[in-house]
């Protein structure tokens, strides 16, 4: 069968060009890559192949230049003959930005985007599987402390941090006014973090957020908060999966669920002897957040803060830091990600192991330790500017 992806220069949607390819019942795969032109698509496939080193075979990869945003998009697709045979597409492009700054791009994409795919794909008469790759978070952030199962998402009423996940819940519900009901998967992968392999990752999306906390080490947030966290690579392994798997669902967790789950003491225990030039990592009540940023302003903790108490990481912070103004920047982009990290959510998978027999995942603390030689290599200051 062929397969059209979206999102084949990303970082999930990179590794899963790369288990398609593996897989003998794919031939030709048709990646829609954002570029002026054709060569400039091809020359970006090129890179995800070329980064560990894989073949990239020119006959069965079909790079095609093409925007989400553009408005011309459908039609284009509609004309392109190649892909009136298309049986499978793997819709994986978003803007996965949290910072509020980009919310109009971020709908634009991740919403009107998809209804560009669709309505080309509506009229494709080959056309079986449609693979939406959306998220576990778009539960919202009113569920806390407690395991998530598929059937409580989408909820038209759940309160959003991000206006990230408010799109990938809306887009679930558009699928339905395009496709029929047996056309329809939606994979909802939990928070991707870095690679379980010992190679570089193809983005540091999330990763990010780890580099910044091991940076600050003064972190406001509860380290026992429960974290559904999985690799990149397992997330690809298990959409692939599903999508040749005997499927009794419509709608599956791609998440570490209760046996793979991990927390913010963990991960941050599995890199502490690794940078042992830096100050032991402490955990303070969320509350502190507003303390350091009024820090970060230059007023000093009034009596009585709870950030008088912690002397020895403000004094590293003004080492490490050539202007306070640097660790604003950086506390404001973290902050959805500790709104996240504070939820306590934790995503059912049984349903995905059932289906396919993988594997459980291995938890974050475990895989995290092939990723600790990047750490350092992340420039913090640059992954805040779109966090």
């Amino acid at each position: 069968m062929d397969v059209f992806l979206t999102g084949s220069t990303g970082f999930l949607g990179g590794e899963i060009l790369m288990d398609l390819t593996n897989r003998k019942e794919v031939g030709k795969i048709f990646c829609l890559v954002r570029a002026k032109t054709q060569q400039e698509a091809v020359e970006r496939v090129k890179k995800v192949f070329f980064l560990h080193g894989d073949h990239f075979d020119e006959n069965r990869i079909i790079p095609i230049a093409g925007d989400l945003s553009e408005d011309k998009l459908t039609e284009e697709l509609i004309a392109n003959k190649a892909l009136e045979t298309i049986e499978t597409i793997v819709h994986s492009a978003a803007n996965t930005s949290f910072s509020k700054i980009f919310d109009t791009m971020v709908k634009d994409v991740n919403i009107a985007g998809l209804q560009r795919i669709l309505k080309w794909s509506a009229t494709l008469k080959s056309l079986k599987t449609f693979v939406y790759v959306g998220t576990a978070t778009i539960c919202g952030k009113n569920i806390l402390n407690r395991t998530v199962l598929e059937e409580e998402s989408p909820d038209v009423n759940a309160e959003h941090v991000v206006s990230y996940t408010y799109t990938k819940m809306t887009g679930e519900q558009v699928l339905h006014e395009f496709l029929r009901e047996e056309q329809i998967l939606v994979v909802r992968p939990s928070i991707i973090m870095g690679d379980s392999r010992p190679w570089a990752p193809r983005s540091t999306v999330i990763l990010w957020t780890l580099a910044t906390v091991n940076l600050l080490r003064l972190v406001p947030v509860n380290p026992l908060a429960q974290l559904d966290i999985i690799s990149v690579d397992f997330a690809s392994q298990a959409i692939v999966e599903l999508l040749f798997a005997k499927r009794k669902h419509q709608v599956y967790h791609i998440s570490s669920g209760q046996a793979g789950a991990t927390n913010a003491l963990k991960i941050t225990g599995a890199i502490e002897p690794h940078f042992n030039h830096r100050p032991p990592f402490k955990f303070v009540n969320t509350s502190h957040v507003k303390q350091m940023v009024a820090w970060a302003k230059n007023h000093p903790p009034k009596p009585g803060d709870e950030l008088e108490g912690n002397t020895a990481h403000l004094n590293y912070w003004n080492d490490i830091f050539e202007s306070r103004g640097r660790l604003r920047i950086l506390l404001f982009a973290l902050e959805p990600y500790l709104e996240f990290m504070e939820l306590g959510q934790i995503f059912d998978n049984s349903k995905l192991i059932e289906d396919t027999g993988i594997k459980q995942p291995l938890p974050a603390h475990e895989y995290i330790k092939n990723s600790i030689k990047y750490l350092e290599k992340i420039d913090v200051f640059e992954g805040a500017v779109d966090p």
